[in-house]
Protein backbone atom coordinates (compact mmCIF):
# COMPACT_ATOMS: atom_id res chain seq x y z
CA UNK A 1 0.00 0.00 0.00
CA UNK A 2 0.93 3.56 -0.96
CA UNK A 3 2.29 5.24 1.95
CA UNK A 4 1.35 8.99 1.05
CA UNK A 5 2.80 10.53 3.78
CA UNK A 6 6.38 8.62 3.40
CA UNK A 7 9.20 11.70 3.13
CA UNK A 8 12.55 9.32 3.19
CA UNK A 9 15.33 11.14 1.25
CA UNK A 10 13.67 14.07 1.19
CA UNK A 11 15.78 16.94 3.08
CA UNK A 12 13.95 19.86 4.38
CA UNK A 13 14.58 23.10 6.71
CA UNK A 14 12.75 24.36 9.16
CA UNK A 15 13.25 27.93 10.45
CA UNK A 16 12.81 29.06 14.01
CA UNK A 17 13.04 25.41 15.17
CA UNK A 18 14.62 25.13 18.70
CA UNK A 19 10.78 25.14 20.79
CA UNK A 20 7.00 25.58 19.96
CA UNK A 21 6.09 24.86 16.07
CA UNK A 22 9.41 24.71 14.21
CA UNK A 23 10.37 21.99 17.20
CA UNK A 24 7.50 20.07 16.79
CA UNK A 25 7.74 20.04 12.84
CA UNK A 26 10.91 19.21 12.39
CA UNK A 27 10.72 16.24 14.60
CA UNK A 28 7.64 15.30 13.32
CA UNK A 29 9.12 15.80 9.20
CA UNK A 30 11.95 13.68 10.59
CA UNK A 31 10.08 10.71 11.72
CA UNK A 32 8.25 10.36 8.67
CA UNK A 33 11.60 10.44 7.01
CA UNK A 34 13.15 13.51 5.80
CA UNK A 35 16.54 14.27 7.14
CA UNK A 36 16.16 18.13 8.76
CA UNK A 37 18.33 21.25 9.07
CA UNK A 38 16.95 23.90 12.08
CA UNK A 39 17.68 26.74 12.46
CA UNK A 40 17.59 29.37 16.04
CA UNK A 41 18.26 32.86 16.49
CA UNK A 42 18.84 32.69 20.63
CA UNK A 43 18.03 29.33 21.86
CA UNK A 44 21.25 27.24 20.41
CA UNK A 45 20.15 24.69 23.48
CA UNK A 46 17.17 23.98 22.67
CA UNK A 47 18.07 23.79 18.76
CA UNK A 48 20.92 21.16 19.66
CA UNK A 49 18.84 19.32 21.52
CA UNK A 50 15.92 19.32 18.69
CA UNK A 51 19.02 18.15 16.46
CA UNK A 52 20.18 15.43 18.95
CA UNK A 53 16.43 14.21 18.90
CA UNK A 54 16.06 13.61 15.47
CA UNK A 55 19.63 11.97 15.23
CA UNK A 56 18.81 9.68 17.86
CA UNK A 57 15.47 8.37 15.15
CA UNK A 58 18.64 7.39 12.55
CA UNK A 59 17.80 10.85 10.26
CA UNK A 60 21.04 13.12 9.31
CA UNK A 61 20.50 16.69 11.19
CA UNK A 62 22.03 19.57 12.00
CA UNK A 63 21.06 23.27 13.86
CA UNK A 64 22.53 26.35 12.59
CA UNK A 65 22.34 29.76 14.04
CA UNK A 66 20.91 31.82 11.42
CA UNK A 67 19.04 35.55 11.56
CA UNK A 68 16.47 35.01 9.23
CA UNK A 69 16.45 38.69 8.59
CA UNK A 70 19.59 38.92 6.55
CA UNK A 71 20.02 37.73 3.44
CA UNK A 72 23.65 36.41 3.34
CA UNK A 73 22.71 34.61 6.61
CA UNK A 74 20.17 32.71 4.59
CA UNK A 75 22.01 32.20 1.59
CA UNK A 76 24.95 30.93 3.85
CA UNK A 77 22.19 28.41 5.29
CA UNK A 78 20.91 26.87 2.38
CA UNK A 79 24.13 26.75 0.94
CA UNK A 80 25.76 24.64 3.92
CA UNK A 81 22.14 22.34 3.64
CA UNK A 82 22.85 21.67 0.45
CA UNK A 83 26.47 20.62 1.27
CA UNK A 84 25.62 18.40 4.22
CA UNK A 85 22.27 17.18 3.36
CA UNK A 86 21.72 17.86 -0.46
CA UNK A 87 18.70 20.10 -2.47
CA UNK A 88 16.16 21.45 0.03
CA UNK A 89 12.68 19.85 -1.05
CA UNK A 90 10.50 21.41 2.17
CA UNK A 91 10.84 24.54 3.59
CA UNK A 92 8.60 25.71 6.43
CA UNK A 93 8.75 29.52 7.36
CA UNK A 94 8.29 29.14 10.74
CA UNK A 95 10.53 32.12 12.40
CA UNK A 96 8.81 35.04 14.02
CA UNK A 97 7.67 36.79 17.04
CA UNK A 98 5.44 39.37 18.00
CA UNK A 99 8.85 40.69 19.66
CA UNK A 100 7.01 43.29 21.90
CA UNK A 101 3.22 44.61 22.51
CA UNK A 102 2.92 48.02 21.25
CA UNK A 103 0.06 49.91 20.88
CA UNK A 104 -0.49 51.38 17.27
CA UNK A 105 -0.26 55.05 18.14
CA UNK A 106 3.17 54.28 20.30
CA UNK A 107 4.57 52.32 17.51
CA UNK A 108 8.21 53.43 16.56
CA UNK A 109 9.28 52.85 12.94
CA UNK A 110 12.00 50.69 14.14
CA UNK A 111 9.81 48.40 16.08
CA UNK A 112 7.32 48.20 13.13
CA UNK A 113 10.65 47.09 10.81
CA UNK A 114 11.45 44.47 13.15
CA UNK A 115 8.60 42.64 13.23
CA UNK A 116 7.47 43.25 9.42
CA UNK A 117 10.85 41.75 8.80
CA UNK A 118 11.09 39.11 11.26
CA UNK A 119 7.85 37.97 10.23
CA UNK A 120 7.38 38.55 6.60
CA UNK A 121 10.05 39.80 5.22
CA UNK A 122 12.34 36.48 6.03
CA UNK A 123 9.92 34.10 4.36
CA UNK A 124 10.16 36.25 0.96
CA UNK A 125 14.07 36.20 1.55
CA UNK A 126 14.47 32.36 2.39
CA UNK A 127 12.26 31.46 -0.36
CA UNK A 128 14.40 33.77 -2.72
CA UNK A 129 16.74 31.54 -1.66
CA UNK A 130 15.67 27.96 -1.65
CA UNK A 131 12.80 27.80 -4.54
CA UNK A 132 15.12 28.25 -7.62
CA UNK A 133 16.64 24.83 -7.26
CA UNK A 134 12.71 23.39 -6.64
CA UNK A 135 12.03 25.19 -9.65
CA UNK A 136 15.42 23.63 -11.64
CA UNK A 137 14.03 19.98 -10.16
CA UNK A 138 10.01 20.75 -10.65
CA UNK A 139 9.71 19.45 -7.23
CA UNK A 140 9.28 21.04 -3.42
CA UNK A 141 6.84 22.36 -1.11
CA UNK A 142 6.93 25.31 1.08
CA UNK A 143 4.71 26.23 4.30
CA UNK A 144 4.57 29.10 5.97
CA UNK A 145 3.33 29.73 9.75
CA UNK A 146 0.81 32.34 9.83
CA UNK A 147 -1.26 33.47 12.76
CA UNK A 148 -5.25 33.95 13.93
CA UNK A 149 -3.56 37.10 14.88
CA UNK A 150 -3.77 37.56 10.79
CA UNK A 151 -7.79 37.75 10.84
CA UNK A 152 -8.59 39.12 13.77
CA UNK A 153 -6.03 41.77 14.51
CA UNK A 154 -4.74 39.58 17.56
CA UNK A 155 -4.21 41.02 21.02
CA UNK A 156 -3.32 43.63 22.68
CA UNK A 157 -0.56 45.65 20.80
CA UNK A 158 -0.08 43.22 18.33
CA UNK A 159 -1.11 45.56 15.05
CA UNK A 160 2.44 45.04 13.39
CA UNK A 161 2.75 40.95 14.05
CA UNK A 162 -1.28 40.58 12.93
CA UNK A 163 -0.28 42.91 9.40
CA UNK A 164 2.82 40.89 8.79
CA UNK A 165 0.69 37.80 8.78
CA UNK A 166 -1.81 38.76 6.90
CA UNK A 167 1.04 40.20 4.26
CA UNK A 168 2.62 36.53 4.41
CA UNK A 169 -1.10 34.73 3.89
CA UNK A 170 -1.10 37.61 0.55
CA UNK A 171 2.14 36.62 -0.25
CA UNK A 172 1.37 32.56 0.30
CA UNK A 173 -1.22 33.12 -2.45
CA UNK A 174 1.40 34.92 -4.88
CA UNK A 175 4.43 32.55 -4.28
CA UNK A 176 2.12 29.94 -5.19
CA UNK A 177 0.77 31.48 -8.17
CA UNK A 178 4.27 31.98 -9.47
CA UNK A 179 5.37 28.23 -8.56
CA UNK A 180 3.10 25.99 -9.02
CA UNK A 181 3.30 25.66 -13.09
CA UNK A 182 7.00 24.79 -11.81
CA UNK A 183 6.37 21.64 -9.88
CA UNK A 184 6.51 23.79 -6.30
CA UNK A 185 3.49 24.21 -3.89
CA UNK A 186 3.31 27.05 -1.24
CA UNK A 187 0.73 26.64 1.57
CA UNK A 188 0.18 28.16 4.85
CA UNK A 189 -1.03 27.25 8.75
CA UNK A 190 -2.68 29.46 10.26
CA UNK A 191 -2.22 28.42 14.46
CA UNK A 192 -5.19 29.43 16.73
CA UNK A 193 -3.99 29.90 20.40
CA UNK A 194 -0.81 27.43 21.05
CA UNK A 195 0.64 26.32 24.27
CA UNK A 196 4.02 27.47 23.51
CA UNK A 197 6.79 29.70 24.96
CA UNK A 198 5.59 32.74 22.53
CA UNK A 199 2.27 32.52 25.15
CA UNK A 200 5.19 32.21 27.97
CA UNK A 201 6.30 35.58 27.06
CA UNK A 202 3.62 37.44 25.66
CA UNK A 203 0.39 36.59 27.44
CA UNK A 204 -0.73 36.36 31.17
CA UNK A 205 -2.86 33.48 32.32
CA UNK A 206 -5.67 35.31 32.32
CA UNK A 207 -5.53 36.06 28.26
CA UNK A 208 -5.13 32.40 28.02
CA UNK A 209 -7.91 30.92 29.98
CA UNK A 210 -10.29 33.70 27.89
CA UNK A 211 -9.22 32.30 24.86
CA UNK A 212 -9.41 29.06 26.18
CA UNK A 213 -13.00 29.57 26.60
CA UNK A 214 -13.95 30.94 23.29
CA UNK A 215 -11.84 27.08 21.54
CA UNK A 216 -15.08 24.62 20.85
CA UNK A 217 -12.42 22.33 21.63
CA UNK A 218 -12.00 23.51 25.05
CA UNK A 219 -8.21 23.83 25.16
CA UNK A 220 -4.78 25.05 24.23
CA UNK A 221 -3.45 23.98 20.87
CA UNK A 222 -0.15 22.01 20.77
CA UNK A 223 3.15 22.55 19.08
CA UNK A 224 2.29 18.50 17.26
CA UNK A 225 -1.36 19.99 16.36
CA UNK A 226 0.25 22.40 13.73
CA UNK A 227 3.21 19.98 12.78
CA UNK A 228 1.32 17.10 12.01
CA UNK A 229 -0.71 19.58 9.26
CA UNK A 230 2.85 20.66 8.52
CA UNK A 231 4.23 17.75 7.58
CA UNK A 232 0.46 16.76 5.24
CA UNK A 233 1.32 19.80 3.35
CA UNK A 234 5.01 18.85 2.96
CA UNK A 235 4.20 15.43 1.40
CA UNK A 236 2.52 13.80 -1.45
CA UNK A 237 -0.76 13.50 0.64
CA UNK A 238 -1.39 17.23 -0.26
CA UNK A 239 -0.39 16.98 -3.74
CA UNK A 240 -3.32 19.34 -5.33
CA UNK A 241 -3.52 21.98 -2.29
CA UNK A 242 -2.24 24.95 -3.48
CA UNK A 243 -2.20 28.45 -1.96
CA UNK A 244 -4.02 27.40 0.85
CA UNK A 245 -4.21 28.37 4.65
CA UNK A 246 -5.55 25.74 6.99
CA UNK A 247 -6.74 26.85 10.26
CA UNK A 248 -5.05 25.10 13.19
CA UNK A 249 -7.45 26.31 15.76
CA UNK A 250 -9.82 23.82 17.80
CA UNK A 251 -12.72 26.09 16.31
CA UNK A 252 -11.53 28.98 17.49
CA UNK A 253 -12.16 30.73 14.31
CA UNK A 254 -13.93 29.43 11.06
CA UNK A 255 -13.87 30.08 7.98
Amino acid sequence: MTNYFDLSHKVALVTGASSGIGAASAKVLAELGADVAITYLHNQAGAEKVRDQIIAMGRRAFAVHADVRDADQITATVSRVNQELGPIDILVNNAGSLVERKKNLEMTIDLWDDVINLNLTSAMLCLKAVAPSMVERKSGTIINVVSIAAHNGGGPGAGAYSAAKAGLIALTKSQAKELAPHGVRVNAISPGTIDTPFHEVFSTAEMLKAAVATIPMGRLGTPEDCAKVIAFLASDAAGYVVGETIEVNGGQLMR
